[in-house]
């Protein structure tokens, strides 16, 4: 089988489950053109229910951003993702977040990234729609979205991705 790739590793697929409890959105439904026009990337979003963040997938924290608003990871896969906490909420100088890992750790999925304190967020930001973004879209092959109405966060699988 692998002779048919020429040399080239086959595709490998990624099932990416909600990091967070809540309402599933659509990204063209995000209340900011940069996600909803996905000038970012593709995916999906969430409304959140509770405050806990947890790994999507297993793999590794690529970047958090020290206003801990967000995190990036890439999957055993090479699915770069970005999960943006809310809706201009850099704008809150991490007040209200507590992250549990740094750039660099290794992750299992449902293992908790982030809490934070959503009635700040919805108080002080614009948003607490949270997008999960595909960061890395020119490594993928197809993606395909699983969601259903609600998500529970380290269970519902919102997005089958497979790689290039």
């Amino acid at each position: 089988m692998l002779k048919k790739w020429f040399g080239k590793q086959p595709p490998k697929e990624e099932t990416i489950v909600a990091p967070l409890s809540g309402t599933v959105v659509r990204l063209e439904d995000v209340p900011d053109p940069v996600f909803a026009q996905k000038m970012m990337g593709d995916g999906i979003a969430i409304d959140p229910t509770d405050g806990d963040v947890v790994a999507p997938v297993d793999g590794e924290i690529i970047q958090l951003f020290p206003t801990k608003h967000a995190v990036g990871l890439r999957s055993e896969a090479g699915v770069e993702l970005l999960i943006h906490v809310g809706i201009d909420t850099v704008s809150m100088n991490g007040e209200g977040f507590t992250a549990y890992v740094k750039a660099g750790d290794r992750v299992k999925r449902g293992e908790r990234l982030l809490s934070v304190d959503f009635s700040l967020v919805r108080e002080k930001a614009k948003s607490a729609v949270t997008p999960i973004i595909i960061t890395n879209g020119d490594a993928i092959e197809s993606l395909e979205r699983k969601a259903e109405a609600s998500a529970t966060k380290g269970e519902t699988i919102l997005l089958h991705v497979q790689t290039k």
